[in-house]
């Protein structure tokens, strides 16, 4: 037993100096491991930085460079050089002023609706079709805050219907007639049930806005000033709720009547390949707040500019409220109806200009009139016989034009037409409410 003891204790002593050795060498191993990681983890965070600043880049480029419209970028600094630096009664800057920031809204609000299309891919075309048409017309709202703040209300009235009659009129009737031009062969077709809804909330909104007018002007109010303008304010909040609801009936309980609007394109293998998002969908958000605060700068300095350039011109205030200002400001409706329209896609394109017109008259309009009653302000829907039966013809017209489900090239003729005769008549129209003011 001695000598098996003996060779136990010499293996067990001879164990242990081989046993620290591979700890040595792990922790030697571990080191170098740790130095590796450290330095993968060094050029990894240096790639991605790379990587974030060629997209942003690369975003920048896309976004501001490649369309041809942006040459027009630089109008919006220039109007505001040109307003510190020139007195604000000189007569030809009140000229330059306005046109400058004019010519510089109009590239940011195509700008806003390509960021909202590129967003739409993310979105699904539901949710696309109303973010195009919300941030659309953000340049209107924006402008329309810093008119109210400013105690314009006319203004803000006119503006309003102006981008109504300019959707409807003018958007949906270049649209009409250019796509039928480029699809001559055959007739285009729209969903119906979708037109039928928008042009049912288009009459509702009417409706809100006829009442307070009729009842200013047949003086049969309860309490003359008073009644017309809480009259104003409560049926403000029915078409809110309207509009909510209308958002709950489009995008949950009936998601299939306008989810035809995009199977119908998205069955055909070459438009999917044609169409990609250019940008991610976080780039797009990051753009869309850029935009709106850029647009809101400069819409500030357009309030300002509107009074003094009516006088200088010799233009009413009326003409530039309802025809000057929608048109810069649906900018991006505009261009997003024909491209569809183009594209044979005439069911995103009713989206695009019937939808706006639907979410400033039942949205856009009475949430002007709730911001007003917060501010103190007698904001409210009687916006003059004279606005309110133009836009009851315009919706009747519009409602007739989408009641077949089709489109050609002379209905958007005829809209196209309908606009102008409307433009003149504003242009000739003397504002009643300037002589109570």
């Amino acid at each position: 037993m001695g000598p098996i003891d003996e060779r136990t204790e010499l293996d067990s002593d001879e164990e242990i100096p081989f046993s620290t050795s591979p700890a040595v060498r792990k922790s030697h191993a571990f080191d170098c491991e740790a130095v590796h990681l450290g330095t993968r983890r060094g050029a990894l965070n240096s790639w991605i930085r790379k990587q974030m600043g060629f997209r942003t880049l690369r975003s920048i480029y896309i976004v501001l460079l490649t369309a041809k419209i942006n040459v027009l970028l630089p109008f919006g600094p220039a109007a505001i050089l040109l307003h510190y630096l020139t007195g604000k009664h000189v007569r030809m800057a009140l000229d330059y002023l306005s046109c400058y920031i004019l010519l510089g809204i109009t590239p940011l609000a195509e700008r806003l609706g390509y960021a909202t299309e590129q967003l739409a891919f993310y979105t699904g075309p539901t949710v696309g079709g109303l973010l195009n048409a919300t941030f659309g017309n953000a340049t209107e709202m924006i402008i329309s805050i810093y008119a109210l703040q400013n105690g314009m209300i006319r203004v803000v009235q006119q503006s309003l219907l102006g981008s109504i009659l300019s959707n409807m009129l003018l958007v949906l009737g270049c649209a009409f007639f250019t796509g039928g031009i480029v699809h001559h062969e055959k007739v285009q077709l729209f969903s119906k049930a979708a037109a039928l809804v928008n042009s049912g909330l288009l009459l509702m909104a009417v409706m809100g806005l006829m009442f307070p007018a009729v009842l200013h002007f047949t003086h049969t109010e309860v309490h003359f000033g008073k009644s017309e303008l809480a009259l104003s304010r409560f049926s403000s909040c029915i078409m809110l709720v309207a509009y909510a609801s209308y958002l709950f009936f489009q995008l949950k309980s009936q998601p299939n009547l306008y989810g035809q609007i995009g199977e119908e394109g998205a069955n055909e293998e070459d438009s999917e390949n044609e169409e990609a998002p250019e940008i991610t969908q976080w780039e797009a958000i990051g753009w869309l707040a850029i935009l709106t605060s850029w647009v809101s700068i400069l819409s500030g300095y357009l309030v300002d500019a509107i009074q003094g350039a009516s006088d200088s011109l010799h233009i009413p205030v009326a003409f530039i409220s309802v025809i000057l200002l929608p048109i810069v400001g649906n900018a991006a409706e505009h261009a997003s109806a024909i491209m569809f329209a183009v594209k044979d896609k005439l069911d995103i394109t009713l989206g695009v200009a019937i939808g706006s017109s639907t979410q400033i008259s039942m949205f856009v309009i009475p949430f002007c009139v709730v911001v007003g009653w917060l501010m103190g302000k007698p904001m409210d829907l009687n916006f003059q016989l004279f606005e309110t039966a133009t836009l009851f013809v315009a919706v009747l017209v519009v409602a007739f034009m989408l009641q077949e489900g089709t489109s050609n090239y002379f209905k958007g003729l005829m809209l196209i037409l309908c606009y102008l005769i409307v433009a003149a008549s504003f242009f000739v129209h003397v504002d009643p409410a300037n002589d109570d003011d």
